[in-house]
């Protein structure tokens, strides 16, 4: 049986904790699916098709060296229900410090009862780039600031394009 996993989030940029968590989720399946999050509520900073173009350009490596396959799609259903869409089987979080597991605890509770036939599975963040948070990336990237240490070259760019200031 193939095992395939899920991995869901906003990827609003894709960053250097995203990418490792899904270079180790991709050593534990044979095919693994990003799911974009995409919420009529939410108003991310990246279209669904750009964070599709960066994710694939982040993941063609990762999925080379892992010797798996990776995906890329959108979905605007709860995520366990684009998980059962995609036959996953398991459901990757990823989990930087304390406060993510707790909360991931009460979701993968919530999921398990859901959809029993799903399990998740929660990778910590490494070390050197579990303080990596979107948000934030967002946030530095809009004052000028340097952004490269925790998203990729392109990524960065397309963050600098986005963030261009006018003189005034």
């Amino acid at each position: 049986m193939r095992r395939i996993g899920f991995y869901a989030g906003s990827f609003d940029p894709v960053t250097r904790g995203h990418a490792d968590v899904i270079a180790r989720a991709a050593r534990l399946v044979d095919e693994l699916v990003i799911g974009i999050g995409v919420h009529p509520g939410k108003a991310p900073l990246f279209a669904a098709e750009e964070r599709i173009a960066m994710l694939e350009a982040e993941c063609k490596p990762l999925a080379k060296a892992a010797g798996s396959v990776i995906r890329v799609e959108t979905f605007d259903t709860l995520t366990v229900e684009a998980a059962r869409g995609a036959n996953a089987t398991l459901m990757i979080r990823g989990l930087r410090d304390g406060t993510d597991f707790d909360y991931e605890m009460q979701l993968a509770g919530m999921n398990g009862a859901m959809a029993d036939g799903i399990e998740t599975v929660f990778l910590p963040a490494s070390p050197g780039v579990r303080h990596i948070a979107g948000n934030l990336v967002r946030q530095i990237a809009s004052m000028g600031g340097d952004v490269t240490p925790f998203v990729s070259k392109d990524v960065a760019k397309r963050l600098a394009k986005r963030f261009v200031k006018t003189k005034a």
